[in-house]
């Protein structure tokens, strides 16, 4: 099983036994280079009169590295190690007959060769054992990197399961609540960015067919560093472990420029996850590229500025994870040390899939960001945009955020343009300075209200919808969505407005939550509850039954609500 492993890791294949040459067939003439990749080589030559196949083999520093037959007159090879050199050679067959080798040709892969003696991987990677059969993950045991000089890098207990549950999805989830109080332990960890940690919870080792993957803790491996991996026996049922040396891999060298990073989930940018990117990511004005891919992960970002996580596309750049207030406490907070083993964790990661703290001038685009708890009970932020000062700026561009209660919580100043926002109770909601929502799709996802406004000053815009489209998914029930519905609190201000929506049937005639009263009940042109233009799907004037917490404005009133520039002044 071991030695499968190590075949994936090095891409090689045992060396071929050479055919027996026989001179009544000729040699293949003409062999050449098709074409190269950073991971694949096809080469071609000219056929042989009577020859029923041909027999190919590969070599890397003397050894065949993989071998094979061809009907054809071509192979393609899959599965090199890039920046490399090799050798290709030839010979015909036909029955038991065959001619001698081709003189050898050398070929190169594309792109820059690892240094000699390692295959590098990103520093965030999961690392993979493949093994015989599907493996079952006993109940005790220990999973430990060591670096090459025998220091313990990190560990998995599966002892630690026992504090957890295991999800349909394969996620695991913690038993009970996490607080500030609850305990660190291995099935949880803690994101870092900037000298701070948001402790959370995690799924460090999972199953994927016949393949065991182990995720390392975020940040607790280094660059350019080489590790070995043990294996308690018993960590899988009917396996022996693996000892000292036998698993090895080697970290990639850091990024040369801070400033411009690549993420992407195959290994083939600076990072594999988008985490390490954000904490290694330079101080101000980075800008993070994502390659289309699924991410598994919850996300932590304090004390940026001008930081851009930028997917290759919308739909094809999904984040997504499963969290809950059932299991972690609060909207999210940070600790200022990594916990340790055995220690309080000091503070809740909170139930959101991303926690931003302190950043100004962030830019999301071309993504999704899912929380995938699934549930319609429950707050499961997919992010909160928290600026203790409400002053930092936060743009969504052309993004689909994902959740079902609280998607979307904010403070700041904040624009969302061309995006989706879907989820079912209080799915926008938060204290925000002014936060405008521009051309965008805000879709109920089941019966309940799209805003709870929290605005800390009555004349503060707080939440503005302008060009909107408000829609539901099928099968929600016509009439059973609520514009806002307030939190009850006199110190806050339900400051919502809807300029020039249309809004499907889905929407309550009445536009508006009676109970509890919103603040102020009887609304301004600069404070409560109003709207502007709204029109039905088909076009008609959707106000003429609102109830009388909500303010339906004139042109001039409306006007100061009717641009990004009048909203946000920028």
């Amino acid at each position: 099983m071991l030695a499968a492993l190590m075949a994936a890791l090095t891409g090689c294949k045992e060396k071929p036994v050479d055919p027996e040459p026989m001179t009544e067939l000729g040699v293949p003439q003409n062999v050449v280079l098709h074409s190269a990749t950073e991971t694949s080589l096809t080469f071609q030559w000219k056929a042989v009169e009577g020859a029923g196949f041909y027999v190919w083999k590969l070599t890397l520093d003397g050894n065949a590295v993989a071998q094979g037959t061809s009907g054809t007159r071509n192979v393609s090879i899959p599965d090199l190690r890039k920046g490399t050199t090799y050798f290709f050679s030839v010979c015909a067959g036909e029955g038991q007959r065959y001619s001698p080798w081709s003189e050898p040709i050398e070929a190169r892969t594309e792109g820059t060769a690892p240094e000699p003696g390692s295959d590098r991987i990103c520093v965030d990677a999961a690392l993979v054992l493949e093994l015989d059969a599907v493996p079952v993950l006993g109940a005790a045991g220990i999973i430990r990197i060591f670096t090459s000089g025998g220091t313990e890098a990190d560990r998995i207990d599966l002892a630690d399961m026992a504090m957890m549950k295991r999800r349909d999805d394969g996620f695991t989830v913690p038993a009970e609540q996490l607080t500030s109080d609850s305990k660190f332990h291995t099935f949880l960890d803690a994101l870092p960015c900037d000298g701070n940690w948001r402790p959370v919870h995690c799924t460090p080792i999972s199953v994927d067919g016949k393949s065991l993957i182990v995720r390392p803790h975020s940040g607790v491996l280094d660059f350019d560093t080489e590790y070995y991996v043990t294996v308690d026996a018993g960590v899988i049922e009917g396996h022996d472990g693996i000892g000292e040396g036998e698993w090895k891999f080697t970290t990639a060298g850091a990024p040369s420029d801070a400033s411009s990073l690549r993420v992407a989930a195959d290994g083939s940018g600076d990072f594999c996850t988008i985490q390490r990117a954000i904490d290694f990511a330079a101080k101000s004005g980075a800008v993070i590229s994502i390659a289309n891919g699924t991410y598994h992960e919850l996300l932590y970002a304090r004390d940026k500025t001008g930081l851009t996580l930028k997917g290759e596309s919308r739909e094809g750049v999904r984040i997504s994870y499963p969290n809950n207030e059932s299991y972690e406490n609060g909207s999210g907070s940070h600790t200022s040390a990594r916990p340790a083993l055995g220690s309080k964790l000091g503070a809740s990661g909170g139930r959101g899939v991303f926690l931003v703290e302190n950043c100004d001038n962030l830019t999301l685009q071309d993504l999704t960001l899912e929380n995938s708890f699934g549930e319609l009970k429950g707050q499961a932020e997919a992010i909160y945009f928290n600026s203790g000062s409400n002053s930092h700026r936060l743009t969504v561009e052309n993004c689909s955020l994902l959740s079902y209660q609280d998607t979307f919580l904010c403070k700041g100043v904040v624009w969302v343009h061309n995006s989706l926002i879907a989820g079912h109770c209080d799915f926008i909601w938060g204290y925000p300075k002014a936060c405008l929502f521009e051309d965008c799709e805000i879709r109920s996802r089941d019966a309940g209200y799209i805003v709870q406004a929290r605005v800390q000053s009555a004349s503060d815009k707080g939440f503005v919808f302008l060009n909107c489209r408000l829609t539901a998914e099928d099968g929600v029930k016509d009439g059973s969505m609520y514009l806002a519905r307030s939190s009850g609190q006199s110190e806050c201000w339900d400051n919502v407005t809807y300029i020039g929506c249309t809004m499907a049937p889905v929407i309550a005639p009445v536009g508006w939550k009676a109970s509890p009263a919103p603040n102020p009940s009887s609304p301004t042109a600069g404070s409560g509850w109003k709207e502007y233009g709204s029109v039905t799907s088909s076009g008609t004037d959707a106000t003429s039954g609102r109830n009388a917490f909500g303010k339906v404005l004139t042109s001039a009133e409306a006007a100061p609500y009717s641009s990004r520039q009048a909203v946000l002044g920028w």
